[in-house]
């Protein structure tokens, strides 16, 4: 595709996100674009809370997947746990797996909920980790949720936003084929 392509695909994502038909996405979708990333960069060290990592997942799984085991044990971790190791995730951005590999040690969460604190700190590193969109990135073959992949899926949307140019970013792009994709619908 070329840039204007691009461009068009990511003006189409409040569409999509709304084109769902997913109660809440459209309103958990717009907090962890619009307030999250700045509500992270106001703390002296920025971190998330209990309540924002609950509903980063709530997110993550309305816009893919719903898996309630995982938001009961990411609901179960202690508050201050969160708050400590996500502290010490997001201080070790720009590293392109840190971070991810740190958040990944609450319970609950792997490597696409990781990716979705990482994103809102840091979305000029960390794309967040969705399955429709991997499906789009030539070379990277079957979806595995894990740290090595992620690691190839960032790197290739880090280098696509790169081509791009301009002011894009790893998130833009993946918001941009995920948008391409029509979201919850199946990659065509």
């Amino acid at each position: 595709m070329v840039e204007s392509a691009w461009r068009q695909a990511l003006e189409r994502y409040d569409h999509v996100v709304d084109a769902q038909g997913v109660a809440r996405l459209p309103e958990l979708d717009r907090w962890s674009r619009h307030e999250l990333p700045g509500i992270i960069a106001a703390r002296a060290a920025p971190h998330v809370t209990l309540p924002e990592l609950v509903r980063l997942t709530e997110w993550k799984m309305a816009r893919g997947v719903w898996r309630a085991p995982n938001l009961v044990l990411v609901r179960s971790n202690p508050a201050p746990e969160v708050v400590s190791t996500s502290t010490a995730a997001l201080a070790a951005a720009p590293h392109p797996t840190a971070p991810i590999a740190t958040l990944a040690k609450l319970k609950g969460v792997g490597p696409a909920t990781a990716s979705a604190v990482a994103s809102a700190h840091r979305p000029d590193v960390y794309p967040f980790f969705d399955e429709l969109v991997a499906a789009q990135v030539p070379g990277l073959g079957a979806v595995a949720w894990t740290l090595a992949y992620y690691a190839r899926y960032a790197e290739a949307l880090r280098a696509r936003a790169a081509q791009l140019g301009g002011e894009w970013t790893p998130v833009m792009v993946e918001r941009a084929l995920w948008s391409n994709a029509g979201g919850k619908a199946k990659v065509k």
